[in-house]
């Protein structure tokens, strides 16, 4: 793994940092700010998406071919670092993170064609149709059925838990086409529009108030077979190589560093005895620093996963791992926050983070998303394959149990 960043790429940081400068509107900041989770207010994501894939970079770690910038890993870094520095609002990752690798990997050359331009420009907002109430971290007991008919697949069922549904235009699934086999050897991979007779969409709001997920039925729903990929009963394949992205294609080490060092300088706001503060206090100190520790040694990680990628290969277990590590460690990280904040993060205003609702938060301005966001995080060791899935994985793969 090279990580040498080259003569060239010196003032790389400056040109990112210059054309977020200029291209960052106020309310896309404030959008970025305000996010309590991986996701930021839809229509202003999407409008910072437009305005990066303008300029070749709302997906830098596609292949140039498809569409991305062919940066070096240290570049893609520099810029992931750069776009949470200014604040910028996360773009939605279904379509550019999942979605986009999946079809270029597993993608017809027609499926390419017409999907990827759209995903990258936004015309598509994809979002995933995995779990059902009864198949979550087993999601190979989904029972969601497509039955073939001509041309078409008729679907009837359920999906729940999918991310900003009631926004997607598109969703990428996984039905049931054969109920005679075992449960993985039985499944498709479709792509849905959600604009189809039969949709329906209810919405689910969660602990900190916002209705991020939802549920979406099924009524006799048709699809055209053209919108498969790979084979039929061969979806589960398909799955697990989009998985990996979902997975491992995060990068979670600089937005989890950029974290920490707010939740250092909010501790050093915080007095505990008049005279000192919080960051003066060695025990709050050493959990600090053992955090950074753990950050570090995920950035590494993941910058091999990125080296793997780059050179074609398969991360494997280390997709895995990553999304351990680095959603316990966002777990830490706002526990860290609400531990600096003591009472002043008991403050409830879920009001004050809406991105242009121009509510004055109740307590210290850097203390208003600081609950939201740990409750949110709650749920990041679960979504995309719970921990101790993640864990079995690894088992298996690595240790051979």
């Amino acid at each position: 793994m090279d990580l040498h960043v080259p003569a060239e790429e010196g003032t790389f940081r400056e040109e990112v940092r210059a054309f977020l400068a200029a291209s960052l509107t106020p309310e896309m900041r404030e959008a970025g700010r305000l996010a309590t989770s991986v996701f930021a207010e839809p229509a202003l994501a999407m409008a910072w998406q437009k305005i990066l894939h303008q300029r070749g970079w709302a997906a830098p770690h596609w292949p140039k071919e498809y569409g991305g910038a062919g940066w070096s890993v240290s570049q893609r870094a520099i810029f992931a670092e750069e776009l949470i520095r200014a604040e910028a609002p996360p773009l939605i990752p279904m379509g550019l993170l999942m979605c986009g690798p999946m079809l270029i990997g597993c993608g017809t050359p027609e499926q390419k064609a017409h999907y990827l331009p759209r995903i990258l420009n936004g015309e598509d907002f994809w979002c995933q149709g995995y779990s059902e109430p009864g198949a979550g971290s087993d999601l190979a007991s989904l029972q969601t059925f497509a039955a073939s008919d001509g041309d078409d697949y008729v679907i009837n069922g359920t999906k729940i838990w999918t991310t900003y549904a009631m926004h997607a235009n598109m969703m990428f699934a996984l039905v049931r086409t054969n109920r005679e086999v075992k449960p993985q050897a039985g499944i498709t991979f479709l792509l849905i529009d959600m604009n189809t007779p039969g949709i329906r969409i209810d919405p689910i709001v969660g602990l900190d108030e916002i209705p991020e997920q939802c549920q979406v039925f099924f009524d006799n729903v048709r699809v055209p077979k053209a919108n498969r990929i790979g084979a039929e009963n061969q979806g589960w394949t398909v799955a697990k190589y989009l998985l990996m992205f979902e997975r491992g294609g995060n990068e979670y080490a600089p937005a989890l560093g950029i974290q920490l060092e707010k939740v250092k300088q909010l501790a050093a706001r915080q007095s505990i005895d008049g005279t000192h503060n919080l960051m003066q206090d060695e025990i709050f100190r050493h959990k600090v620093a053992q955090t950074e520790i753990d950050v570090l040694a995920l950035k590494f990680t993941e910058n091999r996963i990125k080296s793997a990628l780059g050179a074609g290969k398969d991360p494997g277990a280390l997709s895995s791992m990553t999304k351990i590590l680095g959603t316990e460690l966002w777990q830490k990280i706002t526990e860290l926050a609400i531990e600096a904040l003591g009472t002043q993060a008991l403050i409830w205003q879920p009001e004050a983070i809406v991105p242009g609702a121009g509510i004055e938060p109740v307590g210290p301005e850097y203390a208003t998303t600081a609950m939201a966001r740990y409750l949110n995080t709650r749920a990041t060791s679960i979504y995309g394959g719970s921990n101790e899935v993640q864990r079995g994985i690894i088992a298996k793969l690595v240790l051979g149990l």
